[in-house]
Order: structure tokens, then C-alpha cells, then sequence
């Protein structure tokens, strides 16, 4: 994997890059699409590559190693030619569904274990079998296993957990020396780095993962009910530390706004479920604000969905239309409205690469912030 900087905000620490993987391209600032069990819910391949047009979509560890199972994946030949999607794909390590999962799971030093939320089973994740399982998936970018501390986290429990995960961190890159990938491509690894919300912590954190000298770095243990103040507080302390010339990836982030503001302060990569669960609610992200597109107001708006076209069926159907098909529960109001939201997060951070390559950026960031947070 490959990294360079194409251009950079005067005004702030946003950058544009290029992402150069053996499956494809990546310009950045980017958003990637969640496709939690080889699938983007509600929205074919070709509806991604066409009308969305995401560079990147990610995959989830624990998901994909419970169904369809890593053999499965193998037999395939890997997540790629499984889900036939020929771009760039990033898998997690399963760390934040262990933290989901609290009712679940027991973590010890040596690992996890945990209760399918499927039927129950009972099973184990170590460093290193995270590792063996993104071998098997085979996406362009694997993520260290770590543990995603709760907010609020007391500090002990906070330092203890940062600690486990640098020795984690230190298993995942002793397996991948010793193991080869699994297909005809190479693998790029990021470590993530934790410590809650105590600056100490994240600096101490900042600075471990920063020395492993991975080709990219995360930051995790983020958007888990922390005010968002702290989230860009605790951002900017680890931007400054991580190396300049790396991607850097903000795990889970977030709301329309939450993207442009963590973009400023220097972070090149995100992903969320917010804009396609949000879409299968009916909430609608637009440029001027969010739509609830099953209130009454919409009933008889025959106008676009969003007047700014950015994705085909913006212009194909009506506000009005797209509430009825909400009213009635059909399954095409969900795949429409995602396909909307996804396509707006995409023209996001696509216009955000444009102003920071223009260098207005910080002006334009700042009236696009006003201007979502409103409720239309």
C-alpha cells in the first residue's frame, strides 16, 4: 500500500491523499460504506460502483467469520470475488463487536471469549486468530485486534486496557511476519490507537502506535456516547502525534459534521452505520439538512428528494413518493433512502477533497457545518 499527500488546507490540518492498493484507488478524505456481512444493506455492487460510487467498503471480522465462515471465504477465494467487488475492502478486527457484545463475553490477556449472537456457541479470538481470520477474508487493509473501552471508563481501567491493547498490537505483527498472505495481494495493517478520553493515555497511546510503523493507523475507543467535543479533543491530541505521511483512519465517525470537523483536524478515512441505518428509519442527510421523510409535511412534496442530484434517484422519485413507500413498508423506501444517504456522505468527502485541493476548505467547512445542522 502506498500513501501520498496531494495537497493541504492553510487553515487547518485537513489533507487530500491518494491510497494506492493492489485492488484500486482510494482518494482521500473518504467515507467507506459498512458491508458487514459481504453486503452494504440494501444496496447491490453495482448500485455501489455506479450511483454511490465508493472507492472502499468494509467488511466485519466477527460477522463474516460466524456466517458464511472463513472456509466458505476461502473456497471463494476471498471477500472480493465472494461479493464480487473488485475495489479496495477494509475488515475490522472484530474488537468493537466484542465491546458490543458486554453481556457476552469475558476478555482475558490471552483474548476473548464470546457468545454468538446468533445461536448462542460459544468461542474464542486471540491477536493472533484475528489475524488468521482477515488472512482468510482477504481484504486490502486488516485492523489490529483491541479492546474499545466504554464511555464514561474509569482510568485504571482505561490505562490497563490501553496496555492490553499495545500487547495485542505486538501478537497481530508477530503473526502476520510469520504467516504470508493468503491470495495474490498484498495486505496493508493498521494498529489502533485507545485510551478513552484521558489525554495522557492517548498520547502514550498516539506515540506506541506511532513507533509500530505500520502503513496506516486508527484511532478507536471513539463515537461511543462521548460528547463530541471531547472526540475531536482527544483527535486532535493523536493527529499530532501519528506520522504525517500515513492515512489515518477514525474508527466509526460519524454524522455529516462529525466527518468535517475530524477532517480538519487531520484524520483521512471514516466509516459509520449511521447513514444507512439512519436511511432505513427514514432520516435523510441533505446539504441543508436532515429530513424525516416519514413525517406528514412530505405527504404531497413532489419535488426531487434532493434537488442537488447527487445520486440517480435524487431526480427518479419524489419526497412525496418516497414517504408512501415508508407509509406502506416497502422495502424499496429503505433501499432508495440509503442509497441517497451513502451517495451523500460520498459527495461529502468528495467536496471536502475539492476545497482543501482549492484551499478554501475552512471557509466552505464552516458553512456546510451551519447549514446541516438543521432539521428540515
Amino acid at each position: 500500500m502506498n500513501f501520498e499527500i496531494k495537497g493541504k488546507d492553510q487553515n487547518s490540518k485537513a489533507r487530500a491523499g491518494v491510497i494506492t492498493t493492489d485492488h484500486g484507488k482510494i482518494e482521500t478524505p473518504i467515507f467507506m460504506p459498512v458491508g458487514t456481512v459481504a453486503s452494504v444493506k440494501g444496496v447491490h455492487q453495482t448500485e455501489l460502483k455506479k450511483d454511490i460510487n465508493a472507492d472502499i467498503i468494509l467488511g466485519n471480522t466477527y460477522h463474516l467469520y460466524l456466517r458464511p465462515k472463513t472456509p466458505i471465504l476461502e473456497q471463494a477465494g476471498g471477500l472480493h470475488k465472494f461479493m464480487n467487488w473488485d475495489r479496495p475492502i477494509l475488515t475490522d478486527s472484530g474488537g468493537y463487536q466484542v465491546y458490543s457484545l458486554s453481556d457476552n463475553r469475558k476478555i482475558k490477556e490471552e483474548g476473548v471469549k464470546f457468545k454468538s449472537h446468533i445461536d448462542g456457541s460459544t468461542h474464542f479470538f486471540s491477536p493472533e486468530f484475528s489475524m488468521e481470520i482477515q488472512r482468510s477474508i482477504g481484504a486490502d487493509i486488516i485492523m489490529a485486534f483491541d479492546e474499545c473501552t466504554p464511555y464514561p471508563c474509569d482510568y485504571n481501567y482505561a490505562k490497563n486496557s490501553m496496555h492490553m491493547t499495545h500487547r495485542w498490537l505486538d501478537r497481530c505483527v508477530n503473526w502476520l511476519d510469520e504467516n504470508p498472505e493468503k491470495y495474490s495481494f498484498k495486505q496493508a495493517f493498521f494498529p489502533i490507537v485507545q485510551g478513552s478520553t484521558y489525554k495522557d493515555l492517548r498520547k502514550q497511546s498516539a506515540e506506541y502506535i506511532a513507533n509500530a510503523g505500520a502503513e496506516g493507523n486508527a484511532i478507536g475507543g471513539l463515537s461511543v456516547g462521548e460528547p463530541a467535543e471531547e472526540m475531536y479533543e482527544m483527535t486532535e491530541i493523536v493527529c499530532d502525534i501519528l506520522p504525517y505521511d500515513k492515512p489515518r483512519y477514525l474508527m466509526g465517525v460519524g454524522t455529516p459534521i462529525n466527518i468535517l470537523e475530524n477532517i480538519a483536524l487531520g484524520v483521512d478515512m471514516f466509516d459509520c452505520v449511521m447513514p444507512t441505518r439512519n436511511a432505513r428509519n427514514g432520516m435523510l442527510f441533505t446539504a441543508h439538512g436532515t429530513i424525516n421523510i416519514k413525517n406528514k409535511k412530505w405527504e404531497n412534496d413532489f419535488s426531487p428528494i434532493d434537488e442537488m442530484a447527487i445520486t440517480e434517484v435524487d431526480t427518479y422519485y419524489s419526497k412525496a413518493y418516497l414517504r408512501h413507500l415508508f407509509a406502506a413498508k416497502e422495502y424499496l423506501g429503505k433501499q432508495i433512502a440509503t442509497i441517497h444517504n451513502l451517495g451523500f456522505y460520498l459527495w461529502l468527502v468528495r467536496e471536502a477533497r475539492k476545497h482543501i485541493l482549492a484551499g478554501d476548505f475552512t471557509v466552505w467547512k464552516n458553512k456546510m457545518v451551519k447549514q446541516m445542522d438543521k432539521r428540515l
